[in-house]
């Protein structure tokens, strides 16, 4: 645990108790502070009584009496659409808002550091897609190269739930927007930013609200080091603010699919093949095709964050592609599932919008598409282009007819549930053939999270291919 430091003998009040706030209620604690916490949910105060900790409804007028600071889980709104009223009433009354990210920047780094041979340090990894990949990456290359690591965040752990920093350690992030937004304190050692995509909209009041909201990692944060991946606008322009200059090589430019010769560092995957570029010339390539656990350009651009975080710490081209070759992936994230009779079957489950739906489609040649959930505005409209390698698609869930409806030409058929989904795509595929679960849609009509529609696709996959299943 980190204790949270700042709040001895105060009052801080804290607002959601998922995983997070249970964990910053206890970091602020052990830090002195006396925590007050408040959840909509009876069984979530429920828990949190049960650890022993004040429950206080600060919906009350007197609520916030004596309070220091107010922290909020990442899934309550704080601006955008509109501030949940608990949060509104401590804006009115200038009580600073934060968020356990906020806390961590403030309580990690103490004293001890100095009698520390090696600094610890801190990689933050956001952007649209790819950063739980990533991340477990970065993590992974890590603990093979033998260096002290831990992995928190929007992936695994609470930030506040991992041990106090080890010599030369290095802690691992995965901060989403909702995090980077409301954080007061962000100051990574090397900030990572994979790309960009519409998702979460409303929270961010659009497309500039929600770059605002990544950016502040770098702009707030002033990281040693920042790679950025440049194949939307957005990323290109981050880059460009960042650096001093096309040859600055504190920012490592990253791409998927173009060449980046013309900077002071650069690493892009073309082919299959990772290339790292310094002043000029190429210094390593990695062939990634051979990397199981990272299949298709989607992946081949995640490959590419980690290998230059990891080099911005001076580890080795070599021992990075060893890493790589050992990494597992993560699952319901292009994940094998099982396969018979030449046909795989994959869980993309965390496909949950348009954009990372596209690049799973692109992964595979020959696809029995498993699609649908509770859609996003324009539904599947932009996949048009890519279809051509979907054989035929099953779709299930709320949005199956809007989602037939934007097909074309397409061969689908209308399954409702996953059960039946599976079941035909079975069926009907061929040798040569990926049954590709990619929603291209949030799961919430039919499940609590994505991970339990991949772990219902990967039930249903078991009890299909039964005994034989790989």
């Amino acid at each position: 645990m980190i204790p949270v430091r700042g709040y001895q003998g105060m009052k801080v009040a804290v607002l959601g108790l998922g995983r997070s706030g249970l964990a910053t209620a206890r970091a602020l604690q052990a830090g002195g502070a006396e925590p007050l916490l408040w959840d909509d949910s009876p069984e979530a105060r429920a828990k949190a009584e049960a650890e022993g900790f004040a429950i206080t409804d600060l919906n009350r007028q007197t609520a916030f009496d004596g309070v220091a600071a107010l922290i909020v889980s990442p899934g309550i709104p704080h601006l955008y659409p509109s501030p949940n009223k608990i949060i509104a009433r401590a804006l009115d009354l200038g009580i600073p808002v934060d968020n356990d990210i906020g806390l961590f920047f403030q309580s990690y780094a103490t004293s001890e550091w100095d009698e520390m041979e090696t600094a610890p340090r801190v990689i933050c990894v956001t952007g649209s897609n790819g950063k739980s990949t990533t991340t477990a990456l970065i993590h992974h290359i890590l603990q093979v190269a033998g260096r002290p690591t831990q992995m928190a965040g929007n992936i695994g752990k609470g930030v506040l739930s991992i041990d106090p920093a080890r010599d030369g350690e290095v802690v691992v992030l995965e901060l989403s927007s909702y995090q980077t937004d409301l954080a007061r304190a962000l100051t990574p050692d090397v900030a990572v930013f994979t790309n960009l995509s519409p998702d979460h909209l409303d929270r961010h009041n659009g497309m500039g609200g929600y770059f605002a909201a990544k950016r502040r990692l770098f702009a707030e944060g002033g990281p040693d080091r920042a790679v950025v991946g440049v194949d939307e606008l957005e990323g290109r322009f981050l880059a460009n603010q960042l650096g001093q200059g096309p040859q600055d090589d504190r920012v490592i430019r990253i791409s998927s699919g173009q060449k980046l010769e013309g900077f002071g560092w650069s690493v892009f995957a073309r082919k299959g093949f990772l290339s790292e570029w310094r002043k000029g010339r190429q210094v390593a390539s990695i062939d990634l095709r051979a990397v199981a656990g990272l299949p298709g350009a989607h992946n081949h651009q995640n490959a590419c964050a980690a290998y230059a975080a990891c080099r911005s710490l001076g580890i080795a081209p070599k021992l990075i592609e060893g890493a790589m070759h050992s990494f597992a992936g993560l699952p319901h994230r292009s994940q094998l599932v099982g396969e018979r009779g030449g046909v795989r079957f994959i869980n993309d489950s965390k496909a949950t919008n348009v954009d990372s739906a596209a690049k799973a489609l692109q992964a595979f040649p020959r696809i029995r598409w498993i699609a649908g959930g509770m859609g996003k505005e324009g539904g599947i409209a932009a996949l048009q282009p890519l279809l051509g390698s979907v054989v035929k698609a099953y779709l299930i869930g709320h949005s199956a007819r809007d989602f037939a409806l934007q097909l074309g030409e397409t061969d689908h058929e209308i399954c409702e549930t996953m059960a039946r989904a599976v079941t035909r795509a079975a069926e009907e595929a061929e040798a040569g053939e990926v049954v590709l679960l990619a929603p291209a849609a949030a799961s919430f009509d039919q499940y609590p999270n994505f991970e339990k529609r991949g772990e219902d696709f990967t039930a249903r996959v078991a009890a299909v291919l039964g005994p034989q299943a790989g």
